[in-house]
């Protein structure tokens, strides 16, 4: 019988054991905030999005860096077998320098923001490098790097509205981290970024029986049903590898 629903299209995240708990990846199109606390594994989790897209789904991607530099990533990335910059030789990959300008650093980069931290700078940039390698996949860690040359908490707010608006604009597949403060009770750094994206997934990593043990929760995602339990993650010398016992 012919229907006149649309079937959704899924992304693969290209992390072991969640395309099964997201039905099938994320829904194309979408803007996901991964948040979390210092060492949770949200930088990790970007890089394997990208990595995996490139690697094995066709879909070539650009990483904005606001708190480390481009070579760092990729000696940091080099212990998961990971090798950016042959993505980057082949056009699979582009890593844009917003940390040193940020920073007020020069960059030898290739893509960086030459002329000092700006979100409409910025947001030139991400367009031009998206369509320069017709780009599918986006990360951007994270924002939390945003309040650094921003003065007020209302400007940080307005430009994550602003620069989840363009990721939804260029259509692309987007993650936006963000960190959650240790004596603070919400989901994120400025407490507006769960509610510019799709979705929203929060990586935890507590103590419990003198061990400190990762989780996950997947606390929001737009026309998908999906699973609220907590589901335990391990960080291998591949990357993440989300685990299917589902409550710990």
């Amino acid at each position: 019988m012919a229907t006149t629903s649309k079937l959704i299209e899924r992304v693969k995240t290209g992390i072991p054991g969640l395309d099964g708990i997201l039905h099938g990846g994320f829904i194309r199109g979408t803007n996901i905030v991964i948040s979390g606390g210092v060492g949770t594994g949200k930088s990790i989790f970007s890089m394997q999005f990208l990595v995996a897209g490139a690697e094995k789904y066709n879909e070539s991607g650009v990483l904005v860096t606001l708190e480390e530099k481009p070579a760092e990533l990729r000696r940091e990335s080099a212990q998961f077998g990971w090798n950016l910059e042959q993505l980057e030789n082949e056009k699979k990959l582009i890593i844009i320098d917003a940390a040193s300008s940020k920073a007020g650093l020069p960059s030898s980069e290739e893509w960086a923001l030459r002329r000092g931290f700006d979100l409409n700078t910025l947001a030139q940039e991400i367009y031009k490098a998206t369509k320069t390698i017709a780009a599918q996949r986006i990360a951007v860690d994270s924002l939390s790097g945003l309040g650094l040359r921003i003065e007020s908490s209302a400007e940080v707010r307005g430009s994550i509205f602003k620069l989840s608006a363009l990721l939804r604009e260029l259509g692309v597949t987007s993650i936006m981290t963000s960190e959650i403060l240790s004596n603070s009770p919400g989901l994120s750094r400025y407490g507006v970024e769960e509610f510019v994206a799709q979705g929203l997934i929060i990586l935890s990593l507590e103590e419990e029986q003198s061990e400190l043990r990762r989780s996950m929760v997947i606390r929001k995602m737009r026309a998908t049903a999906h699973s609220l339990k907590r589901f335990p993650f391990e960080i291998s010398t591949k990357g993440i590898v989300v685990m299917p016992s589902g409550e710990m």
